[in-house]
C-alpha cells in the first residue's frame, strides 16, 4: 500500500526572518566575547602585583608591637591612618591579599602613612596536616612580634603569607621550621626559642579565638574601624590618604 501524499508544501523561510535570526546570533556572540573580555580583565587586574619590587616595610623607624588584644601592631609613631587585617596563615586567599598588596602596604608603611594591626585567627586549623597548623603559626608571629623589630616581623610576615604558605590539607611547617624562617626574617636566637618551645601557644589560641569573633570571613579589611572592599585595586592608596 502507498503512503498518501501529504498536501502541505513547505515554504521557504522568508529573508526577513533569516536576517532576524542572524542579528539575534551577532548578539548573543558579542555579549558573549564582552563578558569575556571583562572577565579576563577584572582577573587579571586583581593578579596585577601592586608596587612590585618594593619588598616589605624596611624603614628602620618602623616598630612592632604585640596589643594586649593579640593585634599585632606595625608602622611608624603617631600615625593618623589605621588599616586592620584579618588572616588566617592558611587561607589562601589571605595569601593572595599579600601577595598582590603586601608591598603597596608596606612602602605605605615606611611612609609613616598607615599603621597596620594584624588580627591573625586560627579558622583552618582542622585543614591542615598538622590539625594545628594556624594556631602554631600564629604564636610564631606573637614570638616575632614582641621582639619590636618592624623590619624582622614585616619580612617574616610575609615569607609565612606569600612564598612559605602551606597549602589547605597539605604538609605544614612544624615549630622548628616556622623558627627557620623567622630567622631567614632576621630574628634572634630567643625568637626561634620561643617559636620551637611553643610558650605563646596558649595565648595565641586565646587571642585567635578573640578576633574572630563576629568574624565572616578571611581576609576582611577594616580602616579606620570601617570594613572596605578590599578587591577595590586603590585601596590601599585610598586608606592612605
Amino acid at each position: 500500500m502507498s503512503n498518501p501524499t501529504s498536501k502541505h508544501t513547505p515554504q521557504p523561510v522568508s529573508s526577513r526572518t533569516t536576517y532576524a535570526l542572524a542579528g539575534v546570533a551577532l548578539v548573543v556572540v558579542v555579549a558573549i566575547v564582552g563578558a569575556l573580555y571583562l572577565w579576563n580583565r577584572g582577573a587579571s587586574t586583581s593578579d596585577t602585583v601592586r608596587n612590585d619590587g618594593y619588598g616589605s616595610a624596611h624603614d628602620p623607624a618602623v616598630t612592632v608591637a604585640l596589643d594586649s588584644d593579640g593585634a599585632i601592631v606595625l608602622g611608624k609613631p603617631n600615625v593618623a591612618k589605621t588599616v586592620e587585617i584579618f588572616e588566617d596563615p592558611l587561607c589562601p586567599a589571605c595569601g593572595h591579599l599579600e601577595k598582590i598588596y603586601g608591598q603597596e602596604i608596606a612602602q605605605q608603611v615606611d611612609l609613616g602613612k598607615i599603621e597596620v594591626r594584624y588580627r591573625l585567627v586560627n579558622f583552618l586549623d582542622r585543614s591542615s596536616k598538622s590539625k594545628d597548623y594556624s594556631t602554631r603559626a600564629v604564636a610564631a608571629n606573637e614570638c616575632v612580634a614582641q621582639a619590636g623589630d618592624g623590619p624582622v616581623y614585616a619580612k617574616f610576615h610575609t615569607l609565612l603569607f606569600t612564598t612559605q604558605q602551606p597549602s589547605e590539607g597539605g604538609p605544614d611547617h612544624d615549630n622548628k621550621e616556622l623558627a627557620d624562617i623567622a630567622k631567614q626574617a632576621g630574628a634572634g636566637d630567643d625568637v626561634a626559642k620561643c617559636i620551637t618551645s611553643g610558650e605563646r601557644a596558649d595565648s595565641a589560641r586565646a587571642h585567635a579565638e578573640a578576633a574572630a569573633k563576629g568574624l565572616e570571613s578571611t581576609p576582611s579589611v577594616l580602616v579606620d574601624g570601617k570594613k572596605i572592599d578590599h578587591t577595590n585595586p586603590n585601596w590601599v592608596l585610598d586608606a592612605a590618604k
